[in-house]
């Protein structure tokens, strides 16, 4: 497994560096944004520690740029750690997020989750041979892909799955915390952060008005369903 560590503290670096290395990964660094940018587009890696705040390009621009050209899972590792901060990251396309302070320990545990969580999904998205189709949108199981009157959607892993629970069961409504059971396969500790980004990102993806959505439908005072279509 390969990490890209983008990170301008050496310190910090050459800790992760060596205590990941002792764990069987394989981790290149970058101390800031340009270079991020250039061994991501030159690497292959299983996943990326990013730093929000290093030099030349933020951390936000650079998990844009790594959103553009892959869905692969994305730590923010920061300082600053407001709802705001973190609500950002998560809507740019982060799949985790750990303030500073942080244990070594945790950024193991978290690395390996959401690695574990990509796999899984990989190996479950070449079983599967379905198409699931709800109004103009196309799921296709077997090879991750959603089109929406034919065009190609992008959609992050999370995303893929929230819309594949919906339309798998499009009667069923799915209370926050069973979507963030679902598909985080983790226990849900009342952070309804996480949900609610990603279904908001989903919706501007997929709807023709996120304002008024006719795919992903709040149910008030419960959670999330399919829209009835036509």
């Amino acid at each position: 497994m390969t990490i890209l560590l983008v990170e301008d503290d050496l310190e910090i670096c050459t800790m992760l560096k060596n205590y990941l290395a002792t764990e069987n990964f394989t981790v290149v660094t970058a101390n800031d944004g340009r270079e991020a940018c250039r061994k991501f587009k030159e690497g292959n890696f299983e996943l990326v520690l990013l730093d929000l705040m290093i030099p030349y390009i933020s951390g936000m621009d650079v998990l844009q740029f790594i959103r553009k050209e892959s869905v692969v899972p994305v730590i923010i590792l920061s300082a600053k750690d407001t709802d705001s901060d973190k609500t950002l990251g998560l809507g740019l396309g982060a799949d985790d997020y750990i303030s500073k302070p942080f244990s070594v320990t945790e950024v193991l545990a978290r690395i390996k989750a959401n690695i574990r969580r990509a796999t899984q999904y990989g190996a479950a998205a070449v079983k599967e041979k379905e198409v699931l189709t709800a109004g103009d949108i196309v799921m296709d199981l077997s090879d991750y892909t959603v089109k929406k009157a034919g065009q190609d959607i992008d959609l992050t892993a999370k995303e893929f799955e929230i819309l594949k629970l919906l339309m798998k069961s499009p009667k069923k409504v799915y209370t926050k915390e069973q979507i963030y059971s679902l598909v985080w396969n983790e226990a849900y500790f009342g952070d309804e952060n996480a949900v609610n980004v990603h279904i908001s990102r989903l919706r501007n993806k997929i709807e023709d008005d996120s304002r008024s959505p006719r795919y992903v439908v709040t149910v008030w005072g419960i959670g999330y369903k399919l829209g009835e279509m036509p």
